[in-house]
């Protein structure tokens, strides 16, 4: 196939609008109510366009590739009001969100800027995504995307303001959830000249090996009655495959897409991880739990679950978990799905598997299936680097200033972030029943998309609104010694 660079227009599923974030090492989507136009989720869905280096690194390759970007100016106060950089991650970027970052863009009247990440959605600098094509595709390079695209940005706001470009530049604070939260701090790490700080929302910023900490998680969050329930489902579900393996699968709608039994079982672990990430646990346990006690049938209960819920609300489908569809070179929507995986099994890994004991997933989702997976998909000689990373970026242990880390209780992801607080790296964990990924900016629960990201719906909407005071705060401070000036807000505020 042609490795020459080009554009190449991906169809965005049309029924999904909300965001996309990590779960369980892939990605999965909230989606809208019928009946609500896509304007109610979003600030702008407008297109823009940056010509982009394809590889920083090199001095004598000047390829370009198109890198599609948003902004929201509505809310600035020209000429020296603060940009907000909203970094996005492993999946299409379709507009800016109406989350609670637009709500502190309102507060702190900022202008509101977005780029999507190399290689996904739009942003696609090759017409094939065979292995030798997505040499470029790094956290490193991207973090060298935002520095760039943050350099043209205020050149062209510069020019807006018929400001000179030697002139002062605004302050910029930069915000990204999961992945995205931890290239929010890693940019901060690596550019502290160019950003007055960031916020790292549920950010993944320690690369793990065996990540067995995700899965004890999700014991924890479900609680004895709905882990027990779920470790019996789980054992069911592998002697069905056994016994009657397409029968099993029918009930999942993964009949003609799942051939491989133990990428089944991963799809099926991913479905209930959904139910904690994404702070609707009682959508899942509340009913296999019912089904335990009155002696339902288990697998039956869960499937429903999943078809329902996973499927019908949030988008979940099979198909992104074949082998045969991940190996597919050609890009559509759905690449997104291999290119995540090329990160996960070259730097990040995050190999979600089953702890020795006491597991809520199969024994079968273990470092050799994540290594085999890598292998099938790209060849040989792939491995996530992951002490590479972690020397690069520090881990969790980073040494840097002015970073914001929240996590959800809930959220296993929260094990590959920061947790320790310091007065340079303030650090911030929302403690309720379902405070999960990102829900200091999304809300909770998070399908459908919650506008302005409110916190009413949180079993504790205290516990996020002491956070968000704390994000205020310290945007606030953080913006006024850029530039030099008093605050604007106080905590209270």
């Amino acid at each position: 196939m042609s490795s020459e660079l080009g554009f190449t227009l991906i169809t965005t599923v049309t029924t999904i609008f909300a965001h996309l974030t990590l779960s369980n090492g892939l990605l999965h989507s909230g989606s809208v109510s019928h009946g609500v136009s896509k304007s109610d989720y979003y600030l702008t869905t407008d297109e823009l366009w940056f010509n982009q280096t394809l590889d920083h690194y090199s001095p004598y390759d000047h390829r370009k590739f198109r890198q599609r970007y948003y902004e929201f100016l509505d809310n600035f106060r020209a000429p020296d009001g603060p940009v907000f950089l909203i970094i996005c991650g492993e999946g299409p970027c379709s507009g800016i969100a109406k989350d609670y970052i637009s709500v502190l863009a309102k507060k702190f009247e900022a202008g509101v800027v977005s780029l999507e990440h190399r290689y996904y959605g739009k942003s696609s600098p090759f017409n094939s995504l065979a292995t030798e094509n997505l040499k470029y595709l790094s956290s490193k390079q991207a973090l060298f995307d935002l520095a760039a695209f943050r350099q043209y940005y205020q050149e062209t706001l510069n020019v807006k303001l018929n400001r000179s470009s030697g002139g002062s530049e605004n302050p910029w604070f930069v915000f990204g959830i999961s992945y995205p939260g931890a290239l929010s701090a890693w940019f901060r790490l690596k550019f502290p000249h160019l950003t007055c700080g960031s916020l790292a929302s549920s950010a993944v910023v320690r690369a793990v090996y065996d990540f067995s900490e995700f899965d004890q998680q999700i014991g924890e969050s479900a609680g004895q009655e709905c882990k027990a329930a779920l470790q019996e489902t789980n054992k069911l579900l592998e002697l069905g495959l056994k016994v009657n393996g397409k029968a099993v699968k029918a009930l999942f709608n993964a009949t003609d897409e799942l051939d491989v039994d133990a990428d089944f079982l991963y799809f099926t672990a991913d479905a209930a991880v959904l139910a904690f990430q994404y702070g609707n646990s009682d959508k899942l346990c509340v009913p296999l739990v019912e089904a335990k006690k009155n002696g339902s049938d288990l697998v039956e209960t869960y499937s429903k679950y999943v078809r329902e819920y996973c499927m019908g609300v949030l988008g979940l489908r099979a198909r992104p978990y074949s082998r045969k569809h991940l190996r597919n070179n050609v890009v559509t929507a759905d690449s997104t799905y291999r290119l995540w995986w090329f990160q996960v099994c070259t730097e990040l890994a995050y190999f979600q598997v089953s702890p020795t004991n006491d597991s809520v997933r199969s024994q079968q989702i273990n470092t050799d299936y994540h290594l085999d997976l890598c292998k099938s998909l790209f060849g040989n000689g792939i491995y996530p680097e992951v002490d590479v990373t972690n020397v690069y970026y520090g881990g969790d242990r980073i040494t840097a200033t002015k970073i914001i880390f929240t996590n959800g209780s809930q959220d296993p992801w929260r094990h590959a972030s920061k947790q320790t607080s310091s007065p340079e790296l303030p650090s911030y964990i929302m403690n309720c029943h379902n405070c999960g990924h990102g829900t200091d900016l999304k809300g909770c629960p998070q399908s459908p998309m919650v506008i302005e990201g409110k916190s009413n719906n949180c079993s504790s909407p205290d516990a996020v609104n002491k956070v968000r005071e704390q994000i205020v705060d310290h945007i606030d401070l953080w913006l006024s010694e850029c530039r030099g000036s008093t605050r604007m807000y106080s905590v209270a505020s």
